[in-house]
């Protein structure tokens, strides 16, 4: 791993701040996908990224490494990487930063890797793009990569090809990729959607044992509290592109005050022993985002919801340590207390 020179007093090695990321639509019109988002990712530390489709994460993982494209656009805020702001930089250093200093593993492996590229090539391409030092060296480095999520057979699959692979293995070598290089902070998008829950379970597992062995930072983007629960440190919610709730893991998943966050946990599927209990989703749709409607978005689906609801939309502010809500009315609420709540849930 590189040094952390550079990096804020607080051990933060990436900071958001009022990040506002568009799209230009038809007839003028502008969809904010990401409007106003504020977080930080410390070293060392995992931070959980949740909400529904559409609600901006992935929009916010691409302005991170200035991937936005055409017609999209960052209209505003910093993001600050070891204390630069990469907005500023130019488009050659970012090439620099991409994969080297910050990689990211996309959420489909099977369109994201060349069917006529093997698997060696892949990973050797990987390494010989921001450090060019000959196939011997690429091998070694890449056998490496393998090793480190868990493929001790390098050798035997480098001249394979990804078709001959399941989609989870062609995640880890996704994500050995992304490693090849050590990079500082590994943003996973979705890693584990459209897997199996067996699959799920050794994607986290390889993406867990990769944190644990090399100290990485990872901003791992789901929509299921079950992984973020499982793989996390810090949890930061986000709804119809502005972060609604975030807090440390445990005081998110059991006390959270959001009445969104709250409908998100209460949505997890149940303990096998508890089965019998059913599981309550939120009700109506996220809001069409070229059309967002005055006031809190969550509004139209918020049982708590009222008049001044509709009006103004709610600042982010401290509801405890740590812990920081968007929300007119947050609840104190106590999941321990919820006797019609047993969600999976890895507090």
């Amino acid at each position: 791993m590189r040094t952390s020179a550079g990096t804020d007093k607080d051990n933060t090695i990436l900071r958001v701040e009022n990040l506002r990321t568009y799209f230009k639509a038809g007839q003028g019109n502008v969809v904010k996908a990401v409007e106003g988002v504020n977080f930080s990712l410390r070293r060392g530390m995992v931070l959980g990224i949740i909400g529904e489709s559409g609600s901006g994460k992935s929009v916010t993982a691409r302005s991170i490494l200035r991937i936005i494209e055409s017609p999209g656009y960052i209209a505003g805020g910093k993001i600050l990487f070891k204390g630069e702001d990469v907005l500023s930089f130019s488009e050659k250093k970012m090439r620099s930063i991409r994969g080297n200093e910050i990689s990211m593993i996309f959420q489909e492996p099977t369109t994201s890797l060349n069917p006529f590229m093997t698997i060696g090539d892949h990973l050797m391409e990987a390494y010989n793009s921001h450090t060019p030092s000959g196939s011997e060296k690429a091998k070694e480095e890449a056998l490496r990569a393998l090793h480190l999520v868990g493929i001790n057979n390098g050798r035997e699959i480098f001249r394979k090809f990804p078709c001959q692979f399941s989609a989870g293995f062609r995640q880890r070598i996704f994500i050995a990729m992304s490693m090849i290089l050590y990079p500082d902070v590994l943003i996973a998008d979705e890693p584990t959607t459209s897997l199996g829950i067996t699959i799920q379970a050794e994607i986290i597992a390889a993406l867990s044992e990769v944190q644990k062995q090399t100290g990485i930072s990872i901003i791992i983007i789901t929509h299921d509290f079950g992984v973020v629960s499982q793989f996390s440190d810090d949890i930061f919610v986000m709804y119809a592109g502005r972060c609604v709730e975030s807090s440390p893991k445990k005081t998110l998943l059991t006390k959270p005050a959001h009445p969104y966050t709250i409908g998100l946990i209460r949505s997890v599927p149940l303990l096998e022993e508890r089965k019998t209990r059913r599981v309550k989703s939120i009700p109506g749709f996220p809001p069409d985002m070229s059309n967002v409607p005055p006031g809190c978005p969550f509004a139209p689906r918020c049982e708590f919801a009222g008049s001044v609801c509709t009006e103004e939309v709610p600042e982010l502010r401290e509801v405890g340590e740590g812990h920081l809500c968007a929300c007119h009315y947050p609840q104190d609420y106590n999941v321990n207390d919820d006797t019609e709540l047993g969600g999976d849930l890895h507090v």
